[in-house]
């Protein structure tokens, strides 16, 4: 029901933009989050955005490069990645669901898509 796109290799300092688009139901009264997984080593917040699209949040590493936005009438979420770094790489996760104004924390969510890789090379 949450379909993740648009990761892909780049060079370090290039940009990307993840879609996740949501069906099945209406994903526009829950929170949407995007996370992240790198070989050997745990899923991490990366950002998330309230169901109204008001508030938002970024773990400290990605602040003012990546950007998430939704557009509740296409059922997506987005997340605009800029000046992408090698340390980005990692499989990315959209998730929906939990506290309307988000979580950072993945067992909030109930709901998983199935993740897109972003490969950043140095």
């Amino acid at each position: 029901q949450l379909q993740a796109s648009g990761g892909g290799l780049v060079q370090a300092g290039a940009s990307l933009r993840l879609s996740c688009a949501a069906s099945g139901r209406t994903f526009s009264i829950y929170a949407m989050g995007w996370f992240r997984q790198a070989p050997g080593k745990e899923r991490e917040s990366v950002a998330y955005i309230s169901w109204s699209g008001e508030s938002t949040y970024y773990t400290d590493s990605v602040k003012g490069r990546f950007t998430i936005s939704r557009d509740n009438a296409k059922n997506t979420v987005y997340l605009q990645m800029n000046n992408l770094k090698p340390e980005d790489a990692a499989v990315y996760y959209c998730a929906a669901g939990g506290p309307r104004g988000g979580s950072k924390y993945s067992n909030a969510y109930n709901y998983w898509g199935q993740g897109t890789l972003v490969t950043v090379s140095s």
